[in-house]
């Protein structure tokens, strides 16, 4: 006997199959809101904070001179109270991975005192990497007190970083995406899609509602150039080669970037014994460096103007709006800044190198100034941080939707082009940018930066060398 379909039956399962998304959303919607409003207002108030900060510096400019000073304070800070806090974002990527929810509470204040610290003495670095800690310990936090573990822990956690991301930029789709997309090289943790965007649009409009604005930025309308193929292709073939090889350059410096912070700290740890003279030397070095260019405009994060026609993120979309090297110093003064013990981020940063690489690249192709600026702006950030998908929501959600498609090629290309790199190094590999068999053992970007270490590894080997020497010496006495 034939058994026929029921249609009761199937319209009962249908029934609890949508019965169970329902109270799935319900679930994570109670569960997520009041962490996207707490951790939206905590980044409202950092967000004014700095600011003042900030200005306060453009207003006091001998408090550069005690950057040295605030960078022991802050290595103090953390050696105190904030030492299970230190791994900063690495820390949250490491819990998100293994489901666990030992962000610790204390890491929300402690970065964002720092942080403040950093910008009010002018150290170059960003605000992100406040936002995302503040937004990963808080939603640990109403994690431990929904008694929430495994894979629950672990979609409050990547809701707290959307949310800390998505607030602090003004940009709530990039926030979910980038919160799903930077875990895992080559994949996408698409089980957190609805906590994270609950928490990133509501962290958004929390900001908003504290009156709290984000820099608006703007793509001047390209004017059409005629050439050969116009009458049979919609697009401008030459200016999309120029996006390509444009963003191949933003990808390298993405590799520049992210290569130059992890040497400099490594660098740092094996040549001083004593670490609180780690800052000390940061903090000479960028002085040091202020006086050599003859201008503040490379300090700090680099969106207000501290005098009228210094080079800033947003000048970079116009012409003449930065300088040619401009990318380069910021490369030079936040790398510094960050691997030398500094808090904050480097996603600001990394749109500043980005916007005036652009800026430079235009006037070499002969290409719109304001939209490579866009394009770098966005590029830059996708290589050093492994997110191309995010980075051409990022596009959109600030620059408007006319470019998408060169955002598209803006961001996949430089993603490719900065290689197995990152500025985070708990990022693991899912799918190799590279088919090699060079790069098949390769799981996470720690392994890829132990790899590509080339200076220190020389440094530790003569360090190794010099102390076999001192021992001999030392035998024959």
């Amino acid at each position: 006997m034939i058994n026929t379909p029921n249609k009761k039956d199937d319209n009962k399962i249908s029934l609890k199959e949508h019965f169970a998304i329902v109270k799935h959303l319900t679930r994570w919607t109670i569960f997520v809101l009041p962490v996207a409003v707490v951790i939206g207002s905590v980044v409202a108030f950092f967000l004014w904070l700095l600011s003042a900060a900030i200005h306060l510096r453009f207003d006091h400019k001998w408090l550069l001179y005690l950057l040295p000073v605030a960078g022991v304070l802050i290595h103090f800070i953390y050696q105190s109270v904030g030492k299970s806090s230190e791994k900063g974002n690495n820390l949250i990527m490491e819990q998100i991975h293994t489901a666990g929810g030992g962000v610790p509470k204390r890491m929300a204040p402690i970065i964002l005192i720092t942080t403040v610290i950093t910008h009010l003495f002018g150290g170059s670095a960003g605000r992100e990497g406040t936002a995302v800690q503040i937004g990963g310990s808080i939603a640990a936090m109403f994690g431990g007190w929904f008694k929430l573990k495994g894979p629950d822990m672990r979609m409050i956690l990547t809701a707290g970083v959307a949310a800390g991301f998505g607030a602090v930029f003004g940009t709530p789709l990039t926030g979910a995406i980038f919160a799903m997309e930077v875990l895992t090289i080559g994949r996408i943790q698409y089980e957190a899609m609805i906590p994270a965007l609950i928490a990133a649009v509501f962290a958004d409009m929390t900001v908003s509602a504290w009156q709290i604005s984000h820099t608006q930025y703007h793509i001047a309308a390209l004017s059409k150039t005629p050439y050969i193929f116009n009458d049979f292709l919609h697009m401008d073939v030459l200016l999309l080669g120029k996006v390509v090889l444009a963003s191949a350059v933003f990808g390298l410096a993405s590799y520049l970037f992210s290569g130059m912070v992890h040497e400099i700290k490594s660098i740092c740890l094996k040549v001083f014994k004593s670490k609180w003279m780690i800052p000390v030397f940061g903090g000479l070095f960028i002085i040091a460096l202020t006086f050599i260019n003859g201008k503040p405009d490379y300090l700090s994060l680099g969106v207000d103007a501290e005098y009228a026609g210094a080079v800033t993120l947003p000048s970079a979309f116009h012409a003449g709006g930065a300088d040619t090297w401009s990318w380069l110093w910021k490369t030079i003064y936040t790398s510094v800044t960050l691997a030398t013990g500094f808090k904050g981020g480097e996603v600001t940063p990394l749109f500043y190198i980005g916007a005036t690489l652009g800026n430079t690249l235009a006037s070499f192709l002969n290409a719109p100034v304001g939209l490579f600026a866009a394009l770098g702006f966005i590029a830059v950030f996708s290589g050093a941080t492994n997110t191309p998908l995010a980075c051409t929501f990022m596009g959109v959600e600030l620059f408007g939707g006319t470019h998408v498609l060169l955002f598209a090629v803006a961001c996949f290309t430089a993603y490719f082009f900065s290689g197995h790199s990152g500025i985070y190094s708990s990022q693991l590999i899912g799918v190799p940018k590279i088919v090699d068999e060079n790069f098949a053992d390769e799981t996470s970007l720690t392994e890829a930066n132990k790899r590509r270490g080339y200076i220190h590894q020389k440094l530790g080997r003569y360090q190794l060398l010099f102390k076999k020497r001192n021992d001999k010496g030392t035998d024959n006495n």
